[in-house]
């Protein structure tokens, strides 16, 4: 088992930054095998996916509405993966969580509690 613990959301002005972290702890030999996922759900809207990072880091991919904007990122000497969010805008605001798919299998199997984003115009 590995547990993900999400970190340093909050509310932010419109065209501001903000950083998100996620630890893992446990198993997290299990950290370093997952290709690395952050997914957000706005209220009354469904989980979409946001960016992804592969087991080295070398490679990552992200969704239309936030490229160019977030980056995401991974240190597996820390077992954290970050996502630096600039120029937010007011729809990017959602609870915002980290998840790991093991050995990319293409299921996100482990997930944190996630952390609220809420970006005012």
């Amino acid at each position: 088992q590995v547990q993900l613990v999400e970190s340093g959301g909050g509310l932010v002005q419109a065209g501001g930054s903000l950083r998100l972290s996620c630890a893992a702890s446990g198993h997290t030999f299990l950290f370093t095998l997952s290709t690395m996922g952050w997914l957000r759900q706005a209220p009354g809207k469904e989980r979409e996916f946001v960016a992804d990072v592969n087991r080295s880091g070398g490679s990552a991919g992200y969704a239309d509405s936030v490229k160019g904007r977030f980056t995401i990122s991974r240190d597996n000497a820390r077992n954290t993966v970050y996502l630096q969010m600039n120029s937010l805008k007011p729809e990017d605001t959602a609870v915002y969580y980290c998840a790991a798919d093991v050995a990319a299998r293409g299921v996100y199997g482990y997930w944190g509690q996630g952390t609220q984003v809420t970006v005012s115009s």
